[in-house]
């Protein structure tokens, strides 16, 4: 069976060639061939990339997810397994949680006999573009799932070190774009033309006053503003604009309300300034919720292999489509230290590999126990 040096191995291949959201195709490729060296079986599923692998037998079953995507970055980081693929980086990590997983595979298939129920391992993709889970669910390969398993290397904890809380843990991550087409002219002579940068100006100013004058103060929301763009010369006034920017939220509710606020801004600048404005908004990953009493358990289990567990106080703003698979069935996500001097999707991310010394550990047992649980 493999140890840690493979574990090391099977990280550093990955990292060396990272492939794009949905076109993870050699990627899926070398997991099926790991994966089928010890043979554990892969289901037929109707999945372009990505796959699930199954062990054991019974009944009930427990899913395990990793994610399998890279990112569009140009690395800078050297080492001897340095990206090979132009532009493309395992800047989130994505190659340690595959590799992480596939430990937790192999390990679980040479116990496989004593295992009280089955297991299925998600190698999910498209994790980058926030639908990917529902590659997974629409093939109907977890319906029926007792829980579903998940972590994130956390660049900011310490080797060693496990947070996690119940409830809200994720935001949602959403993304809109304004599109506003005015009339062009020359800048001498604003009159003949309808201008969109003065549009433009109006709805940085409205759009930034939602969470400060629209939520309340015990309420937590971000908008952003990410691109903003209008015109390309200094004498001519441009005919169109466009802006377009992130919310974050945390309950439906708000999120359902910052998007309305949206979309009214949209439509009254519109009729204000005669020009038109076509509001767009994208629902991308939703908030990740954990299951109170999966929580409880995955802290038990963190202490056991040796993790210092601490409780958030706040979930935190970034996004994971893990709540794909937490919206409709019992789950947990957690964070686990990977002491990186620069955070996650930056170009000198740089994980500590020693990651993988715990997290097989921590994921095998977890699977032992729930399924112990079912059986009785």
């Amino acid at each position: 069976m493999p140890h840690y040096e493979d574990y090391i191995n099977w990280r550093r291949t990955f990292h060396q060639y990272p492939e794009l959201s949905d076109a993870e195709y050699e990627t899926t490729k070398r997991l099926r061939r790991i994966l089928e060296s010890y043979n554990i079986t892969i289901l037929d599923l109707p999945l372009e990339t990505g796959l699930v692998a199954e062990i054991g037998q019974g009944e009930h079953f427990v899913a395990v997810r990793t994610d399998i995507d890279a990112l569009p970055i140009k690395e800078q980081v050297v080492h001897e397994f340095t990206s090979t693929n132009e532009g493309m980086m395992h800047a989130c990590g994505h190659d340690i949680h595959m590799a992480s997983i596939l430990a937790v595979a192999t390990k679980l298939k040479e116990i496989e006999s004593q295992l009280a129920g089955r297991v299925r391992i998600i190698f999910q993709p498209a994790e980058e573009l926030g639908y990917g889970a529902y590659h997974i669910t629409d093939t109907g390969a977890i319906e029926g799932a007792k829980a579903v398993l998940g972590y994130h290397n956390y660049p900011t904890l310490d080797i060693d070190e496990f947070a996690v809380k119940s409830g809200v843990i994720t935001s949602s991550v959403d993304r809109f774009e304004f599109k506003i087409k005015g009339v062009g002219a020359h800048a001498a002579k604003p009159e003949q033309g309808n201008d969109p940068v003065i549009v433009l100006g109006q709805l940085i100013n409205s759009v930034q006053s939602i969470v400060s004058r629209n939520l309340s103060a015990f309420d937590n929301g971000v908008v952003t503003i990410g691109e903003v763009s209008s015109g390309n010369t200094w004498n001519v006034i441009a005919d169109e604009a466009y802006v377009q920017g992130t919310v974050r939220s945390f309950d439906e509710e708000k999120r359902n309300y910052i998007e309305k606020r949206l979309r009214a801004i949209g439509s009254g600048l519109a009729e204000a300034f005669g020009v038109e404005i076509e509001t767009l908004y994208h629902r991308l990953p939703g908030a990740v919720v954990n299951d109170e009493k999966l929580t409880e358990d995955a802290i038990e289990v963190a202490k056991s292999v040796g993790y210092n567990v601490s409780i958030m106080d706040q979930p935190l703003t970034i996004g994971e489509d893990f709540s794909g698979f937490s919206n409709k069935y019992p789950s947990v996500f957690v964070f686990i230290g990977s002491n990186s001097e620069y955070d996650l999707h930056h170009p000198k991310y740089d994980p500590d590999e020693r990651i993988l010394e715990k997290v097989p550990d921590y994921f095998v047992s977890f699977v032992q126990k729930l399924l112990n649980e079912q059986s009785k």
